[in-house]
């Protein structure tokens, strides 16, 4: 049986320094539950002189890279460097090299995973993610191991705390986006350049994986639907809550008969689901199957004692089965099923839609005309007062269920409509009932 497994870090960042804290914090549990001692042995980042708040006494810093590929004790290699390219050629090294991998990396595993993972297979590796879905949500594991008997049906998801951060603000304070989005960055929940996070880019390169693995099959990034958060107003926010909805960047995961639907997208949820309450910078993933039912897990999307502790979680992963003394448990392969991605044309919802009107007799009209001819059936209707900057009426209205396609048809004969004045504003609603 191995002595110990010897663990390198690339990238001290702040989830590289949750780590490294982590592991020297609960080293006695994590040795006792991986059957074999755990060892930090070498840090290597381009910056190794800026104080952290860790203790590194005992532990190797280095600028080059190398000191770890080329180290006969370490056993895992951790990449926390971010990024594409650099990182993909990293891992190729890492695993070239007879070592195990453990990355955060969501957008890589997005982009090029299978690359990867057909790598780890081949060296006899272990590529794990814990950590690249939901932070320190375990529902990587949950999949694999915890409800893998289930046949997975859908996944709903809010995957990204800047966003809901965001969005909880503007209901609760009701701030517009921008505000918002300042304070998020002021309160360091929001990049200086927050664009994959509030655009949904973030999101998707999770919902990417999650589907990836409960469905079985590969899903390319390119086939996902992506739609951002910034031309929500607080207006928007305070229609849904009198609708009796709560919007949210939500990630959705369904499986047909004829294929996958996967999108991302501000979604319109009952302000009774457990999907609703989510707020702040914390996440939460509904999952429902045969015959597990409804589960949700929920926990902090984010931050490096969080994330820190997922990245351990797969390290330890590594460490039982080093311990166990046999061939890697690669169980991270997603081509059992031959499952295509279906046009976002093809999904059915019902709708959240507000117009801005001419006060002018038959416009109202005209809108409901247009979306008969294409079968959109209006379920609610909301008028407010004219708006004073353009002397239009802003007007609310939900429908029942229709295909996307049929209503981006009847849209785009609405926008030409002379009583419009802006671009009509569409929003999907998903009737969660957990």
């Amino acid at each position: 049986m191995a002595e110990k497994v010897g663990v390198g870090l690339v990238g001290f960042g702040v989830v590289g320094t949750g780590m490294v804290s982590c592991l020297l914090k609960n080293s006695e549990q994590i040795d006792a539950r991986s059957g074999i001692p755990v060892v930090m042995k070498t840090i290597a980042d381009l910056d190794i002189t800026t104080p952290r708040s860790v203790d590194t006494t005992g532990i190797r810093l280095t600028q080059n890279i190398d000191d770890i590929l080329n180290d006969p004790e370490i056993d895992v290699v951790v990449e926390l460097v971010g990024g594409t390219d650099f990182a993909y050629n990293l891992i190729v090294k890492i695993l070239e090299a007879g070592k195990d991998v453990v990355t955060a990396n969501k957008a890589l595993l997005a982009y090029r995973g299978q690359e990867l993972f057909e790598l780890a297979e081949e060296k006899g590796r272990l590529l794990l993610f814990e950590a690249a879905v939901g932070g320190g949500i375990p529902i990587i594991q949950a999949l694999r191991n915890g409800i893998c008997s289930t046949e997975v049906e859908s996944i709903y998801g809010i995957l990204n705390g800047t966003a809901n951060y965001i969005l909880t603000r503007m209901e609760e304070a009701h701030l517009d986006f921008q505000t918002a989005l300042v304070e998020a960055q002021a309160r360091g929940y929001a990049e200086a350049d927050p664009t994959f996070d509030i655009e949904g880019h973030d999101t998707a390169h999770k919902i990417v994986l999650l589907s990836e693995l409960a469905f079985g099959t590969r899903v390319s990034f390119e086939d996902v639907y992506r739609e951002g958060i910034t031309r929500l107003t607080s207006f928007d926010l305070k229609m849904a809550q009198e609708l009796g909805y709560r919007i949210k960047l939500l990630a959705v995961a369904k499986r047909h008969e004829t294929g996958l639907e996967v999108r991302v997208h501000p979604a319109l949820v009952p302000l009774d689901s457990q999907i609703a309450a989510v707020s702040g910078v914390f996440n939460a993933i509904f999952v429902e199957g045969d015959p597990l039912g409804p589960a949700m897990f929920y926990g902090q999307g984010a931050g490096g004692s969080a994330t820190g502790a997922a990245v351990v979680a797969d390290i330890m992963e590594a460490a039982r089965q080093k311990a166990r003394g046999k061939e890697r448990d690669n169980y991270y392969t997603f081509d059992h099923q031959d499952l295509v991605v279906r046009p976002m044309g093809e999904s059915i919802c019902a709708y959240y839609l507000k117009l801005m009107l001419k006060d002018e007799p038959g416009v109202l009209a005209q809108v409901a005309a247009a979306l008969g001819e294409q079968r959109v059936s209006i379920a609610s209707f909301i008028q407010e007062d004219p708006h004073a900057e353009h002397q239009a009426l802003p007007v609310v209205m939900t429908t029942h269920r229709a295909t996307e396609s049929s209503m981006v048809a009847a849209l785009d004969v609405v926008h030409k409509l002379e009583g419009v004045v802006e671009e009509p504003f569409l929003l999907r609603i998903e009737e969660l009932e957990g």
